[in-house]
């Protein structure tokens, strides 16, 4: 395995790199950070639902989706990422996410805890000091490749991170700068002397190489990776990609009369914020469609699931749910069958 020390890239390079190298059949660390700010939002979340997008385009703020599951968040310099891309079959790979989590989340805290910040694994995949969130992480699955990445947070731009999401008023918007403020923290919120930004990347470097072995270490990307990363910007880099709505499946327009509902609700499940849009005609669903912050595995199975539920009543809602998890062999670390009830009840 090599670890890549790109530090700071383009903004389309500290997503797209990840998303390539196990396109390119590869594992490895990519440790680098974005030259200009952005905001990224997760696999199953809903763009416009969660981003004020016509504020970001009308000050040139670019919005990304990424492969891996969580929530919206803004990105800049200050914040240092680490990326990890491992083959399903490597031995280092233990079984089940949450183990998997536990284990390779143990790099960017021991990195924390040398710079004497009493850095700790809170499930589902958090990395908390003082109560308050220090790092940002997603897992997503590529191919046969696992990615799971995150950040060191050395600073962090709180008044602009609540501006660029989709709320409903400015006095919401003040409630989610306070409760973000309150909850999420920062090198420099921590600790009174930063180390230059050169030292955190070695840092981050040899706390790999601690648990996952040897690298070798590459500062460029080649070719090979580069022609993969172009052809993944033409993919992911327009608005059908980020503003996707998935194609209605036939029979499933939507017709509101005597008998039929729709149904929207939100469910905060310990492993994320669940959404469903639901049409229901007396008391069966007929189409849903779910979104969110939450991680599923695999993800593509989500709108098979989605599928699996049309016909099924909603009192049967859990028991289908489950059933669909044991055959497809679900994970959904934090999230269970019994939390999708509560988005369909």
């Amino acid at each position: 395995m090599k670890l890549y020390r790109l530090e700071t890239v383009s903004w389309q390079d500290s997503q797209l790199l990840y998303h390539a190298l196990p396109r390119v059949n590869r594992e490895g660390v990519i440790l680098c950070s974005p030259a200009t700010t952005y905001v990224c939002i997760g696999y199953f979340q809903d763009a416009e639902q969660e981003v004020d997008v016509p504020f970001c385009r009308e000050n040139d703020i670019p919005v990304f989706r990424r492969e891996v599951g969580g929530g919206a968040v803004y990105l800049d310099g200050a914040q240092l990422f680490w990326q990890l891309v491992i083959h399903k079959n490597n031995p280092l790979v233990p079984a089940g996410k949450d183990a998997f989590y536990r284990k390779f989340l143990q790099p960017p805290i021991e990195a924390y805890r040398a710079l004497g910040i009493p850095a700790e694994y809170k499930p589902v995949n958090d990395i908390i000091a003082n109560n308050r969130k220090v790092s940002g992480t997603g897992v997503g699955e590529i191919e046969d490749y696992i990615i799971f990445v995150g950040n060191l947070i050395v600073d962090f731009n709180y008044e602009m991170m609540t501006r660029v999401l989709n709320v409903p008023d400015e006095k919401f918007r003040d409630k989610v700068y306070k409760t973000l403020h309150e909850n999420l923290s920062t090198i420099k919120r921590e600790i009174e002397d930063v180390p230059p930004t050169d030292e955190l990347w070695t840092l981050m470097a040899d706390k790999f190489a601690e648990l996952l072995g040897p690298m070798e270490v590459v500062t460029t990307v080649d070719a090979e990776w580069r022609a993969k990363t172009d052809e993944m910007a033409a993919r992911f880099l327009n608005d059908e990609w980020l503003l996707r709505s998935r194609p209605q499946r036939p029979g499933h327009q939507v017709k509101i009369r005597d008998g039929v509902e729709i149904r929207h609700k939100m469910h905060k499940a310990p492993g994320g914020l669940i959404r469903a849009t639901a049409q229901v005609k007396e008391g069966v669903i007929t189409h849903v469609e779910f979104s969110g912050d939450f991680f599923f595995y695999p993800a593509e199975q989500l709108e098979n699931l989605e599928a699996a539920l049309a016909g099924v009543p909603v009192g049967k809602v859990e028991q289908t749910v489950a059933r669909f998890y044991e055959e497809h062999n679900i994970e959904s670390p934090g999230v269970t069958p019994a939390d999708f009830v509560q988005v369909l009840a």
